[in-house]
């Protein structure tokens, strides 16, 4: 049994809160997403946040250190849009195996070193697949509803050089997250098995999808159960969902999940809904408190922050998830 698995079992594991929010306080130039190796480059780099992993490395153990200081016991990789499919928008695909070894190497660096200084408490690193800018369920024209941007084979083959790439960097988990077509999902899920198969390698798996707004459903039109049941065939580590919403907006749906699988229960909303400037105003507090209600109704293993939250929220959250026992594993009836 993996380390992690022992660890889920004695405690509710806190992941980190998000990356961009905390990029975005370096308020990075043009000039500072190049650095010198990019320096001569033919388009805008500005606002390539996985690129920051080679130019900007200090930046980011600044943060995964942070977060971890805060309370979280697992960080993520900076390769959101760590694929072939992503980098395609700044010329960069190329770079995509380098991108994901150094940043999955950034983050098991700081995470060793607080696991060295407290080894009753472990950390780990999990490598972050986003769901690309391109769906596989649907056509991006309305006028030619049988048109896909994308196919399954192309974003098998994206995923699967992700995977390498952050694999051979030494992450401990992966986690294919912000899921808003469970068809992308599957891509990735079934590239991470090749890599498993070709590496010889027993990598846990999270898997986190985004509920788009009041309808409960996810962009391609599943429920929070449909979900659950059409990627259960796949030996995962924990499923949950992230994003889109704030933490009361998702209880219902881990609550449609929770007592449907033997699978942990991870969720890591964001700091509410964003208000009319595209800003998260929730304060640590107001989501601990959100978030302690999962923790009363026995909903959740993992629990973390996405859009707009901080090491503060982080910090909150962990202090409240240190009162409650983890959601037990039973294989439902």
């Amino acid at each position: 049994m993996s380390i992690i698995k022992q660890e889920i079992e004695k405690r509710i594991l806190v992941l980190d809160g998000a990356m961009g929010t905390m990029l975005q306080q370096y308020n990075f130039s043009e000039e500072d997403f190049r650095g010198e190796r990019f320096r001569d480059f033919s388009i805008s780099l500005k606002g390539n946040n996985d690129l920051l992993s080679i130019t900007q490395p200090k930046a980011l153990k600044e943060i995964h250190a942070k977060y971890l200081e805060a309370g979280a016991d697992i960080i993520e990789t900076n390769t959101f849009s760590g694929t072939t499919i992503a980098m395609a928008d700044y010329k960069l695909e190329d770079l995509v195996y380098e991108l994901n070894y150094e940043s999955a190497k950034i983050a098991k660096e700081v995470v060793d070193e607080f696991t060295d200084k407290e080894p009753h408490k472990p950390r780990f690193v999990a490598g972050s697949l986003g769901p690309t800018n391109r769906t596989a369920s649907m056509s991006p024209d309305v006028n030619d509803p049988g048109f896909r941007a994308v196919t399954f084979d192309e974003l098998r083959i994206a995923y699967k050089l992700q995977t390498e790439g952050l694999i051979d960097g030494g992450v401990d988990l992966l986690l294919v997250e912000t899921v808003f077509d469970t068809l992308n999902a599957k891509a990735a899920l079934f590239a991470i098995e090749q890599v498993k198969e070709e590496k010889n390698v027993d990598i846990p798996i999270m898997l986190s999808g985004t509920i788009t707004d009041a309808s409960g459903r996810t962009l391609s039109g599943q429920t929070a159960e449909a979900f659950l049941i059409s990627t259960s065939h796949i030996s995962l580590l924990s499923i949950g969902f992230n994003c889109a919403l704030g933490a009361n907006l998702l209880q219902p749906h881990l609550e449609a999940i929770a007592s449907k699988t033997d699978f942990a229960i991870s969720a890591h909303p964001n700091a509410g809904l964003p208000n009319a400037f595209g800003e998260y105003d929730e304060t640590p507090e107001e989501m601990a408190t959100q978030i302690e209600e999962y923790l009363k109704k026995n909903l959740i293993n993992i629990i973390g922050g996405c859009c707009g939250t901080t090491p503060a929220h982080i910090k909150a959250i962990a202090e409240v998830a240190a009162k409650y026992k983890p959601r037990q594993l039973v294989i439902p009836a």
